[in-house]
């Protein structure tokens, strides 16, 4: 469980960083970025058996 955990936040950072490098605007960047973590976060939380 826990190395499930430390591997979905590992993916989410990377996910993080490569949205980073697109070439798109600023305003894209955010909304992507909001995307990823919030799809980051329920994972750890199913990952957690905090949500079904």
């Amino acid at each position: 469980m826990l190395i499930s955990a430390l591997v979905t936040f590992l993916v989410v950072i990377l996910v993080l960083y490569l949205v980073n490098m697109l070439p798109v605007d600023g305003r894209v960047k955010q909304i992507i970025r909001i995307i990823v973590i919030i799809i980051g976060v329920i994972s750890l939380l199913r990952i957690l058996g905090v949500w079904i």
